[in-house]
């Protein structure tokens, strides 16, 4: 039997590995404060200076380790809701994309690793299932996610690619067996599928089967599908989400605009894809995210292709997908971040989190005085999971002098500054 209790202080002295205090981080309301986090949650906020070092209030331990935030905006940590780990880092590969275990293992730990240190702490995979693949793609992410426990949480969608008709028997018994096997999400592309509306019926038999959430591609612009389908996906307990919707943008605004009301009334999460869309989308168009909102439907952003033959310079980065939604698509920075990361939490089951006590500790420091200037790709980060840090990205920008730029006011011959 495992031993439940509560494990002991470190000895007098020693900082406790369980604690840690953030100093002098800005919040997005101007506030400048010192954070404390004791075993992966939030335990108190306080203005800077105010939670000097020292036994936290919970008698943790003699010490509090610290990090120096200065000069850094505070924020919830964002989450990737559309990710394909399996095809990832492939764009130059000659020849097929090697769907190896250890090939598909070390492309998703890498992929995994690149965008938690953009700040990502949560990733949910989309992970093809069936055809060439069989179930060995699912189960090299699936250990590449226990491989990455602790720095970030890698969750699974099985994607099959029929599941009506003769084909569709196979899909349906390898969807299931994908279910069995750990994926936590039943997904796929019904757009491939002949007969898209029984696709998604099989999808959510087996989600309400199994009670798990669903999360399907669509770049459907038949208004009429996406009623049925909206239609059928209310009646699911556990949730449903669509991504990346692009083909929403082509229809009139009045089609678009009931089809969104219709999104809403059931309860449908939109996932778009600003920075170019997926191998499973034959248009890279957004969907129409101002449109979304104004209907009521939650509208959350991600990554989609990281650097694969759909976009081979996708950089899998939240803060870029915040910054195209403010600069393309007339969003604020505070919604256009709320995309990447309370949204994006949402759509994978996660828990909310706010620089408040008691939420989790779940964070993303980011080089900059205010939110925008985050947003306007900040390239220094300190990403926390669960009360550690567990990545730091840091840029340095060096000028050097020279007889033109002698002659710039206020530039120096010779200078260095870190990159926000």
């Amino acid at each position: 039997m495992p031993d439940s209790r509560p494990e002991p202080p470190p000895p007098s002295g020693t900082p406790d590995p369980a604690a840690l205090l953030l100093c002098g981080a800005r919040l997005t309301d101007g506030r400048t404060v010192d954070v404390r986090l004791v075993r992966g949650r939030i335990e108190a906020v306080g203005t800077a200076g105010s939670l000097a070092p020292g036994p936290a209030r919970t008698g943790a331990g003699a010490g509090v380790a610290r990090v120096d935030l200065s000069g850094h905006v505070l924020l919830p940590a964002p989450a990737e809701p559309h990710a394909h780990v399996d095809t990832a880092l492939t764009a130059d590969l000659d020849g097929p994309v090697p769907y190896g275990p250890q090939d598909v293992q070390r492309r998703a730990v890498e992929a995994t690793l690149l965008q938690l240190g953009h700040g990502a702490t949560a990733l949910r995979a989309h992970v093809r299932v069936g055809d060439v693949q069989g179930l060995g793609a699912l189960t090299a992410v699936l250990r590449a996610g226990r491989s990455l426990r602790g720095l970030a949480e890698l969750t699974t969608v099985a994607m099959p690619r029929l599941l009506t008709g003769v084909a569709g028997a196979d899909g349906l018994a390898i969807l299931r067996d994908a279910l069995k096997m750990g994926a936590s999400v039943v997904g796929g592309c019904p757009d491939l599928d002949p007969d898209p509306t029984g696709y998604v019926e099989a999808v959510l038999e087996v989600a309400s089967e199994y009670g798990c959430p669903v999360d399907l591609h669509t770049d459907a612009c038949d208004p009429a599908r996406l009623a049925r389908l909206a239609a059928m996906a209310g009646g699911l307990r556990s949730g449903v989400t669509l991504g990346p919707c692009g083909g929403l943008g082509r229809l009139s605004a009045t089609a678009a605009g009931r089809t969104a009301d219709r999104l809403a009334a059931a309860g449908v999460t939109v996932v778009c894809l600003p920075q170019g869309g997926c191998g499973a989308s034959e248009h890279h168009a957004t969907a129409p995210v101002r449109l979304l909102r104004a209907a009521g439907v939650r509208v959350a952003a991600g990554s989609g292709a990281l650097r694969d033959l759909s976009n081979p310079v996708g950089r899998g980065d939240p803060l870029e997908a915040a910054y195209l939604l403010v600069s393309r698509h007339g969003l604020r920075p505070e919604e256009a971040y709320d995309a990447v990361s309370t949204c994006a939490r949402a759509a994978l089951g996660l828990p909310e989190v706010r620089v408040e006590a008691g939420f989790p500790a779940d964070l993303l420091a980011v080089r900059g005085d205010r939110l925008a200037a985050a947003l306007s790709l900040g390239y220094s980060r300190v990403a926390i999971h669960r009360g550690r840090v567990v990545a730091r990205t840091s840029a340095v920008r060096e000028y050097r002098g020279s007889a033109a730029a002698s002659t710039e006011p206020g530039l120096p011959r010779q200078g260095r500054g870190e990159l926000s």
